[in-house]
């Protein structure tokens, strides 16, 4: 036999054989992709940016629903209603405190105040409120298209569109009968047709879906505004953008940087910004505080992160869910002495914690369907072992300690503590939540 005849006969064989594997590639692919599913799919509902921006104002009292974020300024508690806009409580007596009036921003989720003015998030803008007299709140300034990502679903508003505003719910029957792959998305869908397709439409939040020397209040640690002398910082997808706010009716945008996608919460102390991801802990300079200049990063495993800062210590909770895709449980205590490197100092379990605050030495920890657990966290090395009380009936989301008041928001409504005897914590007042 030449050596003309064996390689034709070689090369026959070849193709004979990419023919066969090709055949059973597309007999396999055909197999997988001709399956019939069923999903529920949400359509977005766009609402024009005129309308959006046309909407700020102050309504009657409205009952509690839905909280989200918590705020403390000269005796009043303003508390967010996700998407909805700012509930403005009268709080002078925490004994017995008065819905006073509700603040309806659309698509409002974050707050800070400094002076007599507020800042808030509107879908894409940050409004600035006067609310030097709190029966007659305005708008007195607005950066339009101040944030770039206003929804977890990866929408983004357009002049000709709008911003999506809410999502319209309806089975759909897909037909997988191609072999182009779907690519899902963290949050447990993917995308078709301009909406989202969820195989499980029991997850799906349809607000968090649409969500994200001068005398300033204070926030709680789920944060994602804060305020340090002139400057607001707020966090927007990945990024952290800086407002000169030295003229509360001029705001003005200055800077914006990228820092890590699973940006989550933001903590003022000092000097410094201690920013909560999911998979760590970021630490920001603010010697020059327009522009803040990153310090350090102490990165754990992958989980949702508020944290607070005391002294050398920082405090720092992990929890698993859906939306933190983690597994971890458990509250990280960090010797930050050293900036530029912080170090784990302990490790304690938890069930599902969410925010934390902090008032030397008493450490008051979110545990979610836990309740509220309460610490003498003198001896870092022993927290666990000082347990000072344990308010297990309620559902904790964030807290607030001042003045030896707590102010605690969880999914029962706005439950008030007077801690000022360690031995004899009290109940000051509790505002309940309608059921939506």
């Amino acid at each position: 036999m030449t050596t003309a005849v064996r390689t034709n006969r070689l090369l026959a064989l070849l193709i004979l054989s990419a023919l066969l594997g090709l055949s059973i590639l597309l007999e396999g692919c055909n197999d997988r992709c001709t399956e019939t599913y069923s999903y529920t799919y949400f359509e977005p509902v766009y609402t024009p940016l005129a309308t959006i921006r046309a909407g700020v104002k102050q309504e009657s009292p409205r009952q509690l629903q839905g909280l989200g974020k918590i705020y403390f300024k000269d005796g009043y508690l303003f508390v967010n209603q996700p998407g909805e806009g700012i509930h403005v409580i009268d709080n002078r007596n925490p004994e017995n405190p008065v819905i006073k009036s509700f603040i309806k921003i659309p698509g409002n989720y974050d707050l800070a105040i400094r002076n007599t003015t507020l800042y808030a998030d509107s879908y894409i803008d940050l409004v600035a409120l006067d609310v030097s007299n709190l029966d007659q709140v305005t708008e007195v300034a607005r950066i339009e298209n101040a944030f770039i990502s206003y929804n977890s679903m990866g929408f983004y508003a357009t002049a000709e569109n709008g911003v999506v505003t809410d999502w319209t719910e309806r089975e759909v029957t897909f037909d997988e009968s191609s072999c182009e792959n779907i690519r899902w998305e963290a949050w447990g869908g993917f995308r078709w047709g301009g909406g989202i397709f969820l195989a499980n439409a029991a997850s799906f939040d349809s607000r968090a879906a649409i969500a994200p020397g001068n005398s300033t209040g204070i926030g709680g640690s789920m944060a994602r505004f804060t305020i340090s002398n002139d400057y607001l910082y707020m966090l927007d997808g990945g990024n952290i953008h800086t407002a000169d706010i030295s003229i509360a009716s001029d705001p003005e945008k200055i800077s914006s940087q990228y820092v890590m996608w699973d940006i989550e919460t933001i903590f003022p102390y000092a000097d410094k910004l201690f920013i909560g991801a999911r998979s760590g802990m970021h630490i920001y300079d603010l010697a020059t505080p327009e522009n803040p200049q990153k310090i350090s990063t102490y990165s754990h495993i992958n989980s949702c992160d508020p944290v607070v800062v005391s002294g050398d210590y920082a405090y720092v909770t992990l929890r698993s869910g859906t939306e933190c895709q983690g597994f971890a449980n458990q509250l990280e205590v960090l010797d930050i002495s050293n900036l530029t490197s912080p170090s784990l100092v302990k490790m304690y379990p938890m069930h599902n914690p969410h925010g934390l605050g902090v008032d030397d030495p008493v450490l008051f920890i979110c545990d979610g369907n836990d309740g509220l657990k309460i610490y003498d966290a003198t001896d870092k090395l022993n927290i666990d072992k000082n347990l000072i009380k344990h308010y297990k009936n309620i559902h904790a989301y964030d807290a607030i300690p001042f003045n030896n008041v707590l102010m605690l928001i969880g999914e029962d409504g706005i439950f008030q503590y007077d801690y000022s005897d360690l031995n004899n914590i009290s109940l000051l007042s509790h505002i309940q939540v309608q059921d939506e």
